[in-house]
């Protein structure tokens, strides 16, 4: 299984360099963060005749994810498990989470909140949203949705590590490159998840985004915020990751690239 995630940063704008992308890929599974479409424009036939059912959620101007796959999409849900014993709060309403299970690997295609500052009411929100997201993928685990494990892809406005940032003196204590987004990343991945790019690159200067000003692709001041979390059970059967940087240098380019990483399943 070829598995990739990407932030196209509009859907509209990227689909048809996402369908010439799958063409030369052929990617089995793609999540997709910030499609930025309503469901009912969603580009479901121009996809299907690529290949490829869909599972998606959406809305207009933000937010926005999706799963593309060239097999089967079974028991699609859409959104986080609530908290125990409280409601479901404001946050959950906005479609940044979707999740169904391909070939027996249950794979989510999540995009965190991005934060806006470590001083703004929203840095709470997204500590509080990756603690429901790994509520949400303990819950699929109990439930027997993941027979073969879990892929947690997805933009998580999360640099993991120093290796992860063009600059990270300058980041240190950041949006992004906080200690408490790296504690929740960390919480999150104690339900046994895997990086699968750290599995085949130790070294550090690889990014996923890089900002549209100031030449930040061309001069690689990036960051790796978008990430395919495996459990342990794919994670030694990953063959290969990757970070195509060929996408972020098209034209009109989403400010992220996709990552790619292929699974060697029975």
């Amino acid at each position: 299984m070829k598995i990739a995630t990407w932030n196209v940063n509009s859907l509209r704008v990227r689909l048809t360099q996402l369908i010439a992308w799958l063409d030369r890929h052929e990617p089995d599974v793609v999540c997709l963060q910030e499609t930025k479409v309503v469901d009912e424009d969603f580009p479901s036939e121009e996809l299907q005749r690529a290949g490829y059912g869909v599972a998606f959620c959406g809305q207009k101007t933000y937010n926005g994810v999706a799963i593309l796959s060239s097999r089967l999409l079974k028991d699609v849900q859409i959104g986080l498990a609530a908290p125990p014993d409280a409601p479901a709060p404001k946050y959950h309403e906005e479609p940044r989470l979707i999740a169904a299970t391909v070939r027996g690997v249950r794979v989510y295609s999540a995009y965190v909140p991005n934060g806006k500052g470590v001083n703004h009411p929203d840095f709470a929100k997204k500590l509080a949203w990756l603690t429901d997201l790994r509520r949400t993928v303990a819950r699929d685990v109990e439930a027997g949705l993941a027979p073969k494990g879990i892929a947690v892809c997805g933009d998580y406005n999360i640099a993991p590590e120093a290796r992860d940032v063009h600059d990270p003196e300058a980041m240190q204590g950041q949006l992004h490159f906080h200690p408490d987004e790296h504690a929740a990343l960390k919480q999150l991945m104690s339900l046994g998840l895997v990086d699968a790019y750290r599995l085949h690159h130790q070294a550090g200067g690889d990014y996923s985004w890089w900002d549209y000003r100031m030449g930040a692709f061309r001069r690689n001041h990036g960051l790796r915020i978008d990430l395919i979390l495996l459990s342990e059970s794919l994670a030694e059967r990953c063959l290969t990751a990757t970070i195509d940087r060929d996408a972020r240098a098209l034209p009109q380019p989403s400010d992220h690239a996709p990552v790619l990483a292929e699974l060697r399943l029975d």
